[in-house]
């Protein structure tokens, strides 16, 4: 059967793991490829102040791979609802002009993150002890800006295509290449946070390799076309319109990820700091795979959004918000069950072993409500929902989170309640208290912005998926 009739008529359950399974693993793999690199510098001997300094770079990769979701997962949903309307040649058109804003981005990224790598770091937490390691990092992983761009940005129209496999293959290539390589540049070559960079770009440029042999090749539904290179800017802005959604959501991450940096820097020193990479690594095995799922989930809802077969819609939608409620809270709990054991994988220096898992237990409180709020999140990108789905994506962290972990030390430093929960980690940081209140921002962001999406969800279910099948036949 074809892909696309699959995606019109096949058994719901069955189709949606039989995409979302290999999405989930190259998920799964993907949290290998992005922490890898933190699992081999937190073994260093200095590996407190590398892992410090790892963390400090973080937003600007996170800034990159917010312009991959930007064009990718914007341009996908898209790709997925015409091909649904059975208008392949516009599906075409929305890939190739995807393909040209990926490389045009990538070139303008590698050039201002060379340009001003030193005062980007600054502001986002470097200080003495970790700008030179930093600076080592990202001057090498900026010259392979390009190869993320193509990696992650057009491996999204393998999978909106229905070939979940390939994609995964896609991600599980880069990481072997990575996962082999890091330890030869880190520590037979002796490069140490510069050698972890050259191994991520080299397997970044292999995985990019494989995407574009796929999409100009045989198998590929849909193909870039020549015809297509010169940019369709009524296409090019629709596909930045639904990508806001993503970018907004990354890159918000990013200005997240300084604003704990900056916080913990003053209040727990560059031990807080390189726990807050710790803390990234291990909220990415919560969020990851959630995010496989809901790929997964993505071209069958917008297929059938496409063709007006709103029941598998709203079948697809509440199997999602099942299985990524579930995993939620059973990843969360998990994590923070055995938060020392998942911590030590990261850091062999005891004092940081402690104090990482006092931290991560605050940090995860409300993390498994956060399965419905990406369930819906990504439930409005499948749909077309652009400007919903922005503001879903700002509320959480630009409206809760970031205003938080600035007024949280204020309102929380100092009191009795947070002295009390401080007292393990009182003795190793300037101020216990108030690195518990930036800590406690996250979980109670989670479970408000968990609560306002849903609401916003619901209101669009009752209006919008329960018409009528109007099913266009292929």
């Amino acid at each position: 059967m074809a892909t696309n009739n699959r995606l019109g008529h096949e058994k719901i359950s069955k189709l949606l793991f039989a995409l979302a399974i290999p999405s989930i693993i190259a998920q799964l793999v993907n949290i290998l490829y992005n922490i890898v690199d933190r699992i081999y510098i937190g073994q260093m001997t200095d590996g407190t102040s590398a892992m410090a300094a790892l963390s400090v770079a973080l937003p600007i990769l996170t800034f990159i791979t917010a312009f991959t979701q930007l064009v990718g997962i914007g341009g996908a949903p898209l790709c997925a609802i015409k091909l649904g309307e059975q208008r392949k040649d516009k599906a075409e058109e929305i890939m190739t002009n995807s393909f040209v804003l990926l490389i045009v981005a990538g070139i303008l990224l590698t050039i201002v993150v060379l340009i001003w790598q030193e005062p980007l770091l600054l502001l986002f937490g470097a200080n003495e002890e970790t700008l030179s390691q930093a600076i080592s990092y990202i001057s090498i992983y900026a010259l392979g800006t390009i190869f993320v761009q193509i990696t992650l940005g057009m491996n999204a129209y393998i999978n909106t295509q229905g070939f979940a496999k390939t994609g995964m293959c896609t991600v599980v290539i880069g990481a072997i290449f990575n996962i082999v390589l890091d330890p030869i540049f880190i520590f037979w070559l002796d490069m140490g946070v510069a050698g972890a960079a050259l191994a991520t770009i080299i397997s970044q440029g292999v995985s990019a390799v494989w995407v574009l042999i796929f999409l100009f090749g045989k198998k590929s539904t849909i193909k870039i076309r020549k015809q297509y290179l010169k940019p369709n800017w009524h296409i090019c802005l629709s596909i930045m319109a639904l990508g806001i959604s993503p970018f907004v959501q990354t890159a918000t991450e990013s200005l997240l990820q300084i604003s704990f940096n900056n916080q913990l820097l003053i209040y727990g020193g560059t031990m807080a700091v390189a726990t807050m990479a710790i803390l990234m690594s291990l909220w990415q095995f919560i969020t990851l795979p959630l995010q496989g799922l809901c790929q997964g989930a993505q071209p069958i809802m917008s297929y059938n959004y496409g063709a007006k077969n709103y029941t598998r819609v709203r079948n697809t939608f509440k199997l999602v918000m099942k299985v990524c409620l579930g995993f939620a809270f059973i990843a969360s709990g998990t994590v923070m069950l055995f938060s020392e054991f998942f911590v030590s994988i990261f850091s062999s220096d005891a004092q940081t072993i402690v104090f990482s898992s006092w931290a991560l237990r605050v940090f995860l409180i409300g993390s498994g409500m956060f399965g419905a709020q990406i369930a819906c999140q990504q439930s409005f990108m499948a749909l077309g929902q652009a400007k919903v789905s922005v503001w879903m994506a700002i509320t959480r962290k630009i409206i809760l989170l970031i205003p938080l972990i600035y007024i949280f030390p204020y309102l929380l430093g100092g009191s009795s309640l947070a002295t009390s929960i401080a007292g393990p980690i009182a003795s190793m940081v300037h101020d216990g208290s108030r690195v518990f209140a930036v800590l406690f921002a996250e979980p109670v962001s989670d479970i408000l912005a968990a609560i306002i999406t849903t609401f916003m969800f619901i209101r669009f279910y009752k209006k919008e998926l329960k018409q009528p099948d109007q099913i266009i036949e292929d």
